[in-house]
């Protein structure tokens, strides 16, 4: 899409130098924008700076750090003059270790990136458009893991959930300001994140296969999640705020209990069993229902 919806404007992105952050920064230049590519891999965001059609520059920064997270709006307020979009995206997925093996320092490493960087770069914003007096539009990277549950993936499932509450504060204090906070959420989008793990079941080996349960039975792309950012960025979507917006194939409404949500079309014992070998236990038997007399049939018919 290319259009001029955002000519003028100054874009940040983190996370830029691959995945979901280039294609924002790709589709905010598309329409516009003169973007400030931020990511850890210098190298990386050289190479996606270099790529844009419009004035862009690189800047190398660790989002889970004070001082380069300020390094990057010095930078990009040096070049540009001011900055009016932020899409806070940088994020890393951590360990698959199952709960009683996750290491501390696993956890902390993305609790550190996933939710202190996102707080580090919601504050750096709201306290650049009060320097330069002005307004702006805010979208953070969230995931469908903000609105589920998983065994597996626990800090990256808990970073996420925490910033829905990241974005919902914002949103509740910029709102007065005029500043719009947002979060895009997306569902199974394969990209370079997941590359380390490409042999872990639930890592990018069998992604197409997960995204084939959803509604629309596709995995997406970095550039559909790149539109649903734009959108959230953008005039179109100017009563929207404190929102996270889920771009996920519709798995998120699927009721896994009705039939045309997959109900007992998978076997448990491909999780449980081995779940059943590690700590030893013994499959237990299935939940029995409380004995039912005439009684309770007819109060839980009347419910």
């Amino acid at each position: 899409m290319s259009d001029d919806q955002f000519a003028g404007k100054v874009a940040v992105v983190t996370g830029a130098g691959g995945g979901l952050g280039r294609a924002s920064a790709r589709r905010l230049a598309a329409s516009g924008a003169n973007v400030v590519v931020v990511d850890i891999d210098g190298e990386a965001a050289d190479r996606v700076a270099a790529s844009l059609p419009v004035a862009a520059i690189a800047v190398q920064a660790d989002v889970s750090n004070e001082a380069d997270v300020q390094h990057y709006l010095d930078a990009a307020v040096a070049r540009f003059g001011h900055v009016d979009l932020h899409h806070l995206n940088a994020g890393i997925f951590g360990s698959f270790a199952p709960l009683p093996d996750l290491e501390v320092d696993d956890f902390d490493r993305v609790m550190n990136v996933n939710v202190r960087g996102q707080f580090l770069g919601l504050r750096a914003a709201f306290r650049q458009f009060s320097a330069q007096k002005s307004v702006g539009t805010i979208v953070v990277t969230a995931s469908i893991a903000s609105l589920t549950g998983s065994a597996d993936l626990l800090a990256y499932q808990t970073s996420k959930h925490a910033v829905v509450g990241l974005v919902h504060g914002a949103a509740v204090y910029g709102g007065p300001l005029g500043i719009r906070v947002n979060g895009v959420a997306p569902g199974i989008v394969p990209t370079e994140l997941f590359a380390g793990a490409a042999g872990a079941t639930g890592g990018k080996n069998d992604m197409e296969r997960r995204a084939s349960t959803t509604p629309l039975r596709r995995a997406g792309s970095p550039e559909e999640i790149a539109d649903v950012a734009a959108f959230l960025l953008s005039d179109a979507s100017a009563y929207v705020t404190g929102q996270i917006l889920s771009a996920d194939g519709g798995a998120t409404i699927v009721n896994t209990v009705r039939p045309s949500g997959g109900a007992g079309a998978w076997d448990t014992a491909t999780v449980d069993d081995p779940l059943y070998r590690r700590t030893g236990e013994a499959s237990p038997a299935r939940a029995t229902p409380h004995p039912s007399t005439p009684e309770t049939d007819e109060k839980e018919n009347q419910s």
